[in-house]
């Protein structure tokens, strides 16, 4: 086993732009946390999947806002996802607390972003 390691540090985030979404484990994530009815956790676990999904709405939303980006002025696929960023970027300037409600909303903003890039990319849902 080697004592070596490379550190990779891209502060213009290009090398996130190169890799796919690793979608199925946060849409597993969004599906455990909507389904919540009597969760019983501590505020700092809420907390820590509000900030995993926010970072993963993040990702989405620059995903989003490429695809929007190439698409023609008329297209008014591109007006809707303007919508949809703008709520996400004053979702997402709010700061984590340590409740299932504001974990739920995370989850319900990266559900919301990946049916709008759903929509942009022609990929069914």
């Amino acid at each position: 086993m080697s004592d070596r390691y490379l550190v990779l540090h891209y502060p213009d985030g290009r090398l996130e732009a190169e890799l796919p979404l690793d979608r199925a484990p946060y849409e597993a994530l969004v599906t455990a946390v909507l389904a919540w009815e009597n969760p019983d956790l501590e505020p700092h676990d809420y907390e820590q999947i509000a900030l995993q999904l926010a970072e993963h709405a993040r990702a989405v939303a620059d995903e989003v806002r490429r695809h929007a980006a190439a698409l023609p002025r008329s297209d008014g696929r591109g007006a809707l996802a303007e919508i949809v960023l703008r709520e996400a970027d004053r979702r997402l300037s709010l700061p984590p607390k340590g409740t299932a409600h504001c974990a739920q909303n995370r989850a319900r903003l990266v559900r919301a972003l990946y049916s709008r890039l759903d929509r942009l990319t022609g990929t069914p849902s």
